[in-house]
């Protein structure tokens, strides 16, 4: 076997500018998406491999980093002076599929906000699952890894750094996680506003259930979703008929609760005298007569 081979198991080259670990030492991973997809990939029995790349993570040796829908590509340096190109596949959802996540989205009022806001909820990776469209891989065969260097370890170190810049990718923009499951974050958000505005301008109807499977390529009709299944049951009312009573109560509200009586003096008493220094008992008691002539109650 050729020795050429084994001539990138050398140190890499160093670089600068390249893409470095915000993580100095310890676990690579903030936020609940980002660490959540790192033990996805620990579960497939990649967490040792994945150890490899972590100096070439932390170290700068990711030079590029890009996500698009279905594919992650970067460029990693490893010992030769060419770098070496990598490549981490994983299916973008269709978009019947993204149609059907968006309008239960859109059909609860706390995804929605969230989203808007800028956050992903942990409770977003539920709704993808129920929606058939599980955010993270389930087994490692639906993660196509290459990378043209001469290991044959799959993930090998490349691969692996590339695994931990993009979990921190996840960490600094949440939608990327997202992105690459075939919705940006502009389009997504748009989408979002638009049903949103839809829903909450014209009158909740209930549309036929469609006939589509989730996973074609087209979808006619989508059931309500969310509020809107709630409230689709519920009659429109004009916003003319409605603005006398706008900030009104829904339901009488209840009395105040009532409050208890205690004296002027009650923190004084709890605190005990104060220290010689600034007056000892003398002062406890000055404060006390103090607080009883300011008192309402007593005048």
């Amino acid at each position: 076997m050729s020795t050429d081979r084994f001539a990138d198991y050398g140190r890499p080259r160093r670089v600068d500018g390249g893409l470095r670990a915000r993580s100095a030492r310890g676990a690579i991973g903030r936020s609940w998406w980002s660490r959540r997809f790192l033990e996805v990939l620990e579960s497939f029995a990649l967490g040792t491999r994945l150890t490899r790349g972590r100096s070439y993570a932390r170290a700068g040796q990711v030079l590029r980093l890009d996500i698009a829908p279905g594919r992650v590509t970067a460029e990693v340096q490893g010992s030769r002076p060419r770098p070496y190109e990598v490549s981490i596949a994983l299916a973008a959802f269709p978009p019947a599929l993204w149609s059907q996540v968006e309008a239960e989205l859109a059909g609860q009022a706390f995804f929605s906000a969230r989203l808007l806001a800028g956050d992903l909820p942990d409770e977003l990776e539920e709704l993808f699952a129920a929606a058939g469209a599980p955010l993270f891989p389930g087994a490692v065969d639906e993660l196509t890894q290459r990378c043209n260097c001469p290991d044959f370890a799959v993930p090998c170190k490349h691969l692996a750094a590339t695994f931990y810049l993009l979990a921190e990718a996840f960490d600094a923009d949440p939608f990327e996680l997202l992105h690459w499951r075939g919705r940006s974050r502009a389009d997504l958000l748009d989408r979002l506003r638009a049903r949103r505005a839809e829903a909450t301008g014209a009158a909740v109807t209930v549309p036929e259930p469609s006939t589509v499977d989730r996973r074609g390529s087209d979808v006619d009709v989508l059931p309500p979703a969310g509020a809107a299944r709630a409230l689709a049951g519920l009659s429109a009312t004009p916003l003319a008929e409605a603005t006398d009573r706008f900030w009104s109560p829904p339901v009488p509200l209840p009395d105040r609760p009532p409050r208890l009586a205690t004296g002027p003096d009650l923190l004084l008493r709890q605190l005990g005298p104060p220290a010689p220094a600034i007056g000892g008992p003398g002062l406890l008691e000055r404060l006390r007569r103090a607080y009883r002539a300011f008192d309402p109650a007593d005048r």
